[in-house]
């Protein structure tokens, strides 16, 4: 019989790499029963495949289905902060679909979401204030409505806005607006509508005396594309075109 040398080193080696990887691998499956949870950071653990098989995970704390990795990238939660970013930044939505590589129709319901939970700031009785309009398109440039806000005159900060036809009913929202926090002075241009709406004590028609809202009408048209004047880009209904308004103001 052949006698065989064993080095009892290179067996004990061998023994302890096997129980390494072994411990290795347990470790391994133990780290993907649980991830962080992408809303409040807590752990989750495994709830069910979808159909096409991928885990789901579930947050014991904030109650929420979740995936480790998905093949769309709207679920990041930062998506919200580059969206508003960008509408800011003279972007309209398929502008940011290219860019956060997102379908359109997830842009625009997210910039409804977004704008849903702005509110309104709080406005300072006895302040003077400015009121203009500016004409853009809604569906197609038949349609002209108008975008009509105020700013205060000591901060030049957008204090009310709202969009709709050139009427007195669209105006009036944002007096009302003004009449309510007990204004002590409304600014506005020549228009006849307003008349009606602005008592004559507080109303004062005056040669530049809305400079400071006529520079913002300037800023606006430069920032927000669809508010140019000669421009193909326009919202497709009202409703957008008020959610974007209220990003850019307060979001």
């Amino acid at each position: 019989m052949k006698r065989v040398d064993i080095d009892i080193h290179s067996l004990l080696f061998c023994v302890n790499k096997t129980l390494y990887e072994r411990k290795f691998v347990v470790s391994v499956s133990n780290y993907h029963l649980i991830m962080n949870c992408n809303y409040c950071q807590k752990n989750c653990i495994k709830k069910g495949k979808q159909k096409n098989g991928t885990q789901k995970f579930f947050c014991c704390s904030c109650k929420k289905y979740q995936q480790m990795n998905y093949q769309r990238q709207a679920f990041r939660p930062d998506i919200d902060k580059q969206i508003i970013t960008l509408v800011k930044e003279s972007c309209g939505t398929r502008s940011i679909s290219r860019i956060l590589t997102i379908a359109p129709n997830t842009v625009t319901s997210r910039i409804k979401q977004i704008a849903s939970r702005i509110q309104f700031p709080c406005l300072i009785k006895g302040r003077s204030y400015e009121v203009d309009e500016l004409i853009t398109y809604i569906g197609k440039k038949e349609s002209r409505y108008c975008l009509t806000y105020a700013i205060d005159r000591t901060t030049k900060d957008v204090v009310s806005f709202s969009v709709g036809r050139r009427t007195k009913k669209t105006l009036g929202m944002v007096v009302n607006t003004l009449l309510l926090s007990e204004a002590k002075e409304i600014r506005t241009d020549r228009l006849s509508l307003y008349l009606g709406l602005i008592p004559k004590e507080i109303h004062h028609v005056k040669q530049r005396g809305i400079n400071s809202i006529e520079r913002k009408n300037l800023t606006l048209r430069t920032h927000v594309k669809r508010l140019n004047r000669r421009t193909i880009c326009y919202s497709k209904s009202l409703l957008t075109l008020s959610a974007i308004m209220r990003i850019y103001f307060w979001g």
